[in-house]
């Protein structure tokens, strides 16, 4: 394991409750890296997800994210490895009763942080690097389903996080908004941090390529990018 290796799994079994979804898992992942997660529902996209930020434990196998040992984590660590992740839903989960500026307030509060004016800095800093320096004292159901996206990855980036785990980030966006998160992804990832994104969108491959790794039969596979991909195969995932 190299030292910028962020992400690393050797031989591990990923399970969902106790069905095992994916078998032997053998990947790595460099600080500023991308990678595109693919498969079909129930692939084992999520459940890899979830077990990098520790919400799904591993009981086989090795995996260490961000210098933590998964399979000797305990409950009070899971807190410090989740401050080296940000994480984006599809679904943004967003807090509907208060503004944007509020959103992030409460992660800040939740994750430790007391001095007010480091607190207004960090919320100003996260909306200027997301474009929504002008949305701060907008409801969330004031804003498009864009602009609601970048206030999840906004408050994704609000600890510094060395990772970003994107869950199906544009699965509920139109084509402009959802090349919009993309860039922004990149432009995350060209900043230093490792960005590890399951999808459904077929096109992101060929316009932003990246490793990428499928899901598939109880299999974690990485596919080669210089051979030709079968986009339209892809279509049914």
């Amino acid at each position: 394991m190299s030292l910028d290796t962020i992400i690393e799994f050797n031989h591990a079994h990923i399970f969902q409750k106790d069905n095992l979804v994916l078998r032997d898992v053998n990947f790595s992942l460099e600080k500023g890296e991308f990678a595109y997660l693919i498969g079909k529902v129930g692939s084992g996209k999520s459940s890899l997800i979830k077990t990098i930020n520790a919400e799904i434990p591993l009981k086989v196998g090795e995996g260490v994210v961000a210098g933590f040992n998964l399979r000797k984590l305990k409950n009070k660590q899971v807190p410090y490895l989740r401050r080296k992740l940000g994480i984006i839903f599809q679904d943004f989960q967003l807090l509907t009763d208060r503004n944007v500026h509020d959103n992030l307030l409460f992660v800040l509060r939740a994750t430790g942080w007391k001095s007010n004016s480091e607190i207004e800095h960090r919320i100003n800093e996260v909306l200027e690097k997301t474009g929504l320096s002008s949305k701060g004292l907008n409801m969330t159901h004031q804003l498009s389903g864009g602009e609601q996206q970048r206030v999840a990855i906004a408050r994704a980036l609000l600890n510094e996080p060395e990772i970003i785990l994107a869950d199906e980030p544009t699965g509920n966006l139109d084509p402009d908004a959802s090349s919009d998160i993309m860039n922004l992804l990149m432009e995350i990832k060209n900043n230093g941090r490792a960005v590890i994104m399951a999808t459904h969108n077929h096109t992101f491959l060929k316009r932003y390529p990246a490793r990428t790794f499928r899901c598939e039969k109880e299999q974690i596979t990485e596919m080669d990018l210089h051979q030709e991909i079968d986009f339209a195969g892809l279509m049914e995932l």
